[in-house]
């Protein structure tokens, strides 16, 4: 077993302990930036899992389909929106919310157009499908408008996630309370930024890191997390009070 075989299933792995930790957060405090975390994190083990499937070199519409749609479309903006939902409490976000939700929508819609054109006989075993998507998918003037979705929905999910994880650590900075939350969402950048790379590098031709990103990815988000998440204690809550009130 290649390591190309073994790495996404270890990415798969975290993000579903990671996705089943935010789903629970989700379902005891029902805010609503937990939902779309879950969601998106839940898309995003779906992608890697279907890495795995393809690292073994065995061609399925179904699985290309699941990858596609919920690991290169998808995840990023799903995830991204729930850190604009936890920042932003303005009337506007649930009309973004409602954008997004439509224009998912219309991504899978088109996503099935695009399947139904995919040439499954192009696949060549042994070869990242994140190499090779684009020699499978039909061009973009023949079905495979889906591939225009891609980077709207990826530069919102970068911007939201990246954007809202540093702002978040610049607050707790500046007022120098709950340093933890600091380290958390700096990790939690770190993950976002070393994916975004990874993708970029195999839009350019390079997919030898693709695999590695999306376990450091997943890696530094989950860490991020549990950092972010951790109780503060009662001195850092009186510290908190203390700066807020002055």
């Amino acid at each position: 077993m290649s390591l190309n075989q073994i790495l996404p299933f270890v990415s798969s792995f975290i993000m579903l302990i990671f996705t089943v930790s935010v789903l629970r957060r989700w379902v005891v405090r029902r805010k609503t930036h937990f939902l779309f975390w879950g969601i998106g994190l839940a898309m995003f083990g779906i992608g890697s899992l279907a890495e795995a499937f393809f690292a073994f070199g065995s061609w399925s519409a179904p699985v290309f389909f699941a990858w596609y749609l919920c690991g290169a479309v998808l995840n990023a903006a799903w995830i991204g929106h729930g850190s604009l939902l936890l920042l932003v409490r303005k009337r506007w976000a649930r009309l973004v919310t409602a954008g997004l939700v439509l224009a998912s929508l219309a991504a899978t819609v088109l996503m099935v157009q695009a399947i139904l054109k995919t040439n499954g006989a192009a696949y060549v075993a042994g070869i990242p499908i994140g190499e090779q998507y684009r020699s499978l998918m039909p061009a973009i003037g023949k079905g495979g408008l889906i591939r225009l979705t891609t980077p709207l929905f990826n530069i919102y999910g970068l911007l939201t996630l990246v954007g809202g994880a540093l702002w978040s650590s610049w607050q707790f900075l500046r007022k120098q309370v709950l340093p933890n939350r600091v380290a958390g969402n700096v990790l939690i950048a770190g993950g976002a930024l070393s994916v975004a790379l990874a993708g970029t590098l195999t839009r350019l031709g390079v997919g030898t890191y693709l695999y590695l990103g999306e376990l450091v990815a997943a890696g530094l988000m989950y860490a991020g997390f549990l950092m972010a998440a951790r109780p503060a204690t009662q001195a850092e809550v009186e510290q908190a009070k203390a700066t807020s009130a002055a």
